[in-house]
Formats: structure tokens, C-alpha cells, sequence
């Protein structure tokens, strides 16, 4: 089938390497050219896993191409996909401008019946407004599609091409046939592909993200009660989620949830719901816990120095919102590191794979490593922000002859307790007792 992505951002290019890895043809269209030669080049601007390997194949086979012509992206493609960013404006409303950009040019250009998907996620109500942005212009029939995204980032390969879910929505029976012929190699060990209302689509992909950080929210607010109490937030983990109804996933505390989903997908849930005249009381408190966490987190630090953390020269283990991915969108680090330069610290820090994207933010007001040891060369004291697997198993040995005070602020739980006492660190992590000598 010939698919063509608008888009060629997260979303936009692992959705369109991985149709074309099921032998579709498929054309990605950027309005960046830079972007875009780079891509015709061999060169992918994101890390991914896989995703590599997918792209070199698919593109030397001529499965999968780029332009930034939408006109000849589209030509003769049966779906389009948009994979456009939704940034959040000031309100925390999802910005639809690209979107509905798109949309408007798709209008003038269409020559036969195309589907047309919504692959970004968008406000409920958008494939209704993609619809009345297109049939003014448009001469021949179409369909909108909500086919929202569910994509962890650091295993999208694999979330795309084993699905557990594939959600679709649309009235159209001429659509869904299309879209079940699109995704039947992807869902052949039985995965259901649950077809739905454009509507009930959309609030799913931000029902769904809002949930997850929900828990992430309130397994921090049990981590806290667990400090004031004495109990050991691994333990009451264990506890609860050994449950099925609740399950194992997502209850580890640490600084916060970041990335390009859950901080502006629940901002955009939360905004609908404003506009409803619906006090969505929940998620304004997982907002706020998601932001007063990083915040204890540097207060802790602080605290431990009294207040003065001026002239410390602090390693930072960790700078992606999470590990397996370079993204650094809303990540806990860019914060601490912040407030660390205010407080008069100097940083050294390791990630590795973000580094490139956060020299462009901090420039040279920071020394980035070239590997987790270097980091260590002269520093006062080790914090963790991302729980990559090379900072679970290091040689604390090396830890110690580096850093000048055995001390370490882990935000992500990754040593034991008692192997932290048995090397005789102090070791404040989250939601457990404060290891001293």
C-alpha cells in the first residue's frame, strides 16, 4: 500500500520506517529541508533502538523515501498520516496549527479518495476540525481518521511492531476497511485493533497517558509519607503491586515524569476539561506533585549543605527524561542542573545519549563527560537522574577515589540499602531511610 507521513518527528518516523518495514511504500514529508537531506543522507536525528536498522533497510530497498513536496509526498497515497507536533501554548492547550495546516493544503491536492489520519495526539474534536479544514477545497471524497500513537519511547520498534493495542476512529466502513488491511501484519498473534467514534479515540491516547502519570504522581506522594513515617517505599512497591489490579508497572518513585508525552498530553486533558466548565481536581494535583518532586529533590541536596551549595562541583549521573532515549523534553535533570548553576555549583555531567541536545541549552556553563568516570574527576558528590542500566552496576571503588565526599543523591532508587551502608556512603534516595555512617 502506498502511505505517506507528514511529519517527520518522533511519531513521523517511526511510524513510517515501520510501515515500510511490512512492505508498504512509503513517502515521509518534511517542510525542513535541512531535516530532510539528512534523512536522504542515512543520518536519523533521534536515538531509538532498532530503529537504525529498520531505517537502513527500508530506505536501500526504496520502501521508504523523503520530501519536503507534499504534493508529490501524497501522490497517489491511499492514507495519509499526520505526525505533526502539538505543542503546548501558554495555557497548556494543545497548539494545532500544523495540523491544521496541513490540513488545509490536503484540500487543493487530493485527486482520489484518501484517508486521511490523525497520528499526532490532538484535543478531542480534531478530526472534526481537520474535516471541515479539508472538504472546502477538496473535489473528491475522503475520511479522518483518530489512530492515536501509543509509543514508549526507548522501545518504539518494538511498540509498533507487536502492538498491544491498535485504536482506530472512525465511522466510515470504507475507512476501517483500509485500516484493518493497514495493521493486519502488525496484530497477528491476536492484538485486538478496537474501532471507536474519532472522538472516544482521541480521549484515549490522553486518558490513557494521564493514568500512567497519575500513578507516577502518587507513587512519589506514597515515597514522601513513606520518608515522614519510617517505612521503605520498595517494600510498600512490592506490596501493592503484586495486586492485579493494579500491577507492577509504573510504581517506582523517583524525580518526576518528563518527555514529550504525559506533561503536555495531561495539560491538554486537563485544558478540555476547562473548557467544559469541568474541574478536573486529579490531574491538577499530579501536575502539581509531578513539579513539587524535582523541587524536594534539589531541596534535599541543599539541605544537606545548609543551604550552600556555592563553589561544590557536582556530578550528574543522567540527563534524558529517561533512559534508551536522547529526548530531554521537560526531564527532571534540566532543572537541577538550573539550579544548581543559581546556587553558585559548578556541574559536570554524563548521559549517554542526551549530551548533544543539552549543550545546546547550557552551552559551556557546563562540563560534559565522556563517559561516567569523568564525570567523577574533581566533584564533590554524585547525583542520578536516569537510571541508564551502565549506572546500576558501577565500580564503587573508582566512585570513591574520585569523588571527594562519599556522598550520593540517587533520584532514581538504583543501589540497595545495605550495600550503600556496607561501602559507608551517605546516600539520601527516594521514599527510603537516609543512609549515614
Amino acid at each position: 500500500m502506498k502511505i505517506a507521513v507528514v511529519g517527520t518527528g518522533y511519531v513521523g518516523l517511526v511510524t513510517g520506517t515501520c510501515f515500510a518495514e511490512t512492505g508498504n511504500e512509503v513517502v515521509c514529508v518534511d517542510v525542513n529541508a535541512e531535516k530532510v537531506k539528512s534523512l536522504l543522507a542515512g543520518v536519523i536525528p533521534i536515538y531509538e533502538p532498532d530503529l537504525d536498522i529498520l531505517f537502513e533497510r527500508n530506505t536501500k530497498a526504496g520502501r521508504l523515501k523523503f520530501t519536503t513536496n507534499l504534493a508529490e509526498g501524497i501522490e497517489g497515497a491511499k492514507i495519509i498520516f499526520l505526525a505533526l507536533p502539538t505543542p503546548p501554548g501558554e495555557d497548556g492547550s494543545a497548539d494545532l496549527k500544523y495540523v491544521l495546516g496541513v490540513a488545509d493544503d490536503l484540500g487543493k491536492i487530493i485527486k482520489d479518495y484518501v484517508v486521511v489520519v490523525n497520528k499526532s495526539t490532538v484535543p478531542v474534536g480534531t478530526a472534526d476540525k481537520v474535516r471541515d479544514r479539508i472538504a472546502p477545497n477538496a473535489k473528491v471524497a475522503f475520511d479522518v481518521v483518530s489512530n492515536p500513537e501509543f509509543l514508549r519511547e526507548g522501545v518504539a520498534v518494538e511498540d509498533f511492531m507487536k502492538p498491544e493495542r491498535v485504536v482506530v476512529g472512525t465511522k466510515s466502513e470504507r475507512a476501517k476497511k483500509l485500516m484493518e488491511e493497514l495493521y493486519e501484519p502488525f496484530v497477528r498473534q491476536g492484538n485486538p485493533v478496537l474501532f471507536m467514534d474519532e472522538r472516544s479515540a482521541e480521549v484515549s491516547k490522553y486518558a490513557a497517558n494521564a493514568f500512567l502519570a497519575t500513578k507516577i504522581s502518587f507513587m512519589n506522594e506514597i515515597a514522601n509519607l513513606c520518608e515522614l513515617v519510617g517505612a521503605d517505599v520498595d517494600n510498600v512497591r512490592k506490596g501493592i503491586g503484586t495486586d492485579s489490579r493494579i500491577g507492577k508497572r509504573f510504581l517506582f518513585p523517583g524525580v518526576g515524569y518528563g518527555g514529550s508525552c504525559f506533561p503536555k498530553d495531561v495539560q491538554a486533558l486537563y485544558h478540555t476539561a476547562k473548557q467544559y466548565d469541568y474541574n478536573f481536581q486529579i490531574l491538577d494535583a499530579v501536575m502539581n506533585v509531578n513539579q513539587l518532586q524535582r523541587e524536594n529533590f534539589f531541596q534535599t541536596i541543599s539541605n544537606h549543605f545548609n543551604g550552600d551549595l556555592k563553589g561544590k562541583t557536582i556530578a550528574v549521573w543522567g540527563l534524558a527524561f529517561k533512559p534508551n532515549t536522547d529526548d530531554i523534553r521537560e526531564a527532571p535533570a534540566l532543572y537541577l542542573i538550573e539550579k544548581f548553576l543559581e546556587a553558585g555549583a559548578k556541574v559536570r555531567t554524563y548521559d549517554p545519549e542526551a549530551i548533544n541536545n543539552v549543550k545546546q541549552i547550557f552551552g559551556d556553563k557546563v562540563y560534559f563527560a565522556k563517559d561516567k568516570d569523568d564525570t567523577l574527576t574533581g566533584a564533590d558528590f554524585l547525583v542520578i537522574v536516569t537510571e541508564w542500566n551502565e549506572f546500576r552496576s558501577p565500580d564503587f571503588d573508582k566512585i570513591t577515589s574520585s569523588i571527594k565526599q562519599k556522598l550520593i543523591f540517587d533520584g532514581r532508587n538504583l543501589y540497595s540499602l545495605p550495600h550503600m551502608k556496607d561501602l559507608g556512603y551517605t546516600y539520601y534516595s527516594i521514599g527510603r531511610e537516609i543512609i549515614k555512617p
